[in-house]
């Protein structure tokens, strides 16, 4: 697996690799929890439970990165006057977030945050997150790339709303750097339609940025992140609810956390079939006991005595296939029969002559 891995280039995170055929799968919480932590530590067991290897919130500073003109994408919440208000609502303070990661290493996730500001970015270093996932509306945003490049953290760069040129420019940016990245297909459509999943831009991605590549998914399904993985994406990023009856503008783009765990059961049973390639002729060997149960073998059709000058009305075919293969009834026209046979008796090759 470590050849592989080489050969395709990976992605290291605290100290776990992930590659095409290994697959980073993380759970996105983002502001699920309306704001309550308690409901935040929730989602951490939950994602925990599923199997997945990462969870991921948001973390939002309000007047850091937004103001009271801010219009809302989907006027959901009847509490908060702006949008302002709302990420207000979403912020936890740097001990919550502390205990937050704490959580997440007692369950053996890998701890992640979105930052929406330089602001948050230090925030999050100072809490010790491992690596960055870049929303898509951050990735224009050349000072904020120049603050994650700076910490030398690994980044998955998200790109939902962004041209080639603007992606382009992102990816060179890193680069430079030479810090670890990840570009990630994402479409920023909630939910998105499968026929806006941009399945085909993950091996497009591959080979403009001669990187690893993975999808951020908004369908609220787990389809595409099974045929990620079987493409190869080194990351699958899912939003996470606890419940379809949740309150939250992303609950519709969401997976439940059952729906979780048989995503990461899939990813991980995909990644064993793509990690071992089979030979038909040796598997064949190998199945040769089951072969002789359910091929047929040649059979008498009716009772023949010795010295039957065998016509295609006296064979027939049946299990088990431990005699002459039924393949070769054929050949058996015009051979004489040595002995006699009775109706359904098995026909073995001793017991046939055939003409010069």
């Amino acid at each position: 697996m470590k050849e592989k891995a080489e050969a395709a280039g990976s992605l290291v995170i605290d100290g776990r690799e992930f590659w095409k055929g290994h697959s980073l799968v993380i759970g996105e919480v983002a502001q699920a929890h309306d704001g309550s932590l308690g409901m935040a530590h929730a989602f951490i067991d939950a994602i925990a439970e599923a199997g997945a290897d990462a969870v991921k919130f948001q973390t939002h500073i309000a007047a850091a990165e937004s103001s009271p003109s801010e219009p809302w994408r989907i006027k959901f919440s009847s509490q908060d006057a702006t949008r302002y208000d709302y990420w207000k609502r979403m912020e936890f303070s740097e001990p919550q977030w502390q205990g937050l990661k704490d959580h997440a290493d007692e369950r053996n996730l890998i701890f992640l945050s979105s930052p929406f500001s330089i602001e948050a970015v230090q925030l999050l270093q100072q809490v010790g997150v491992r690596a960055w996932k870049v929303a898509s509306g951050e990735v224009g945003n050349v000072r904020f790339l120049q603050a994650l490049i700076k910490t030398g953290l690994p980044i998955m760069l998200s790109t939902g709303m962004s041209p080639l040129t603007e992606i382009d420019a992102a990816v060179d940016l890193i680069k430079r750097s030479n810090v670890p990245f990840a570009v990630m297909q994402c479409t920023s459509e909630y939910p998105s339609q499968p026929e806006r999943i941009g399945l085909n831009l993950l091996e497009f991605f591959r080979n403009r940025y001669g990187c690893v590549v993975g999808l951020s998914d908004h369908s609220g399904t787990i389809f595409p992140g099974l045929a990620a993985a079987t493409l190869g994406a080194a990351v699958v990023e899912v939003h996470v609810t606890l419940s379809r009856e949740s309150f939250g503008p992303d609950v519709p783009v969401s997976v439940t956390s059952v729906e979780l765990r048989q995503l990461v059961e899939g990813i991980r049973y995909i990644e064993r079939i793509m990690a071992h390639d089979l030979d038909k002729d040796a598997i064949a060997v190998e199945l040769v006991p089951l072969r002789e149960m359910f091929t047929k073998s040649i059979f008498a059709r009716m009772e023949l005595p010795a010295g039957t000058i065998l016509r295609e009305e006296h064979l027939t075919s049946k299990k088990p296939g431990t005699g002459i293969p039924a393949a070769r009834l054929p050949e058996l026209i015009g051979a004489t029969l040595k002995r006699n046979v009775t109706s359904n008796e098995m026909l073995l090759a001793d017991d046939l002559e055939y003409s010069s």
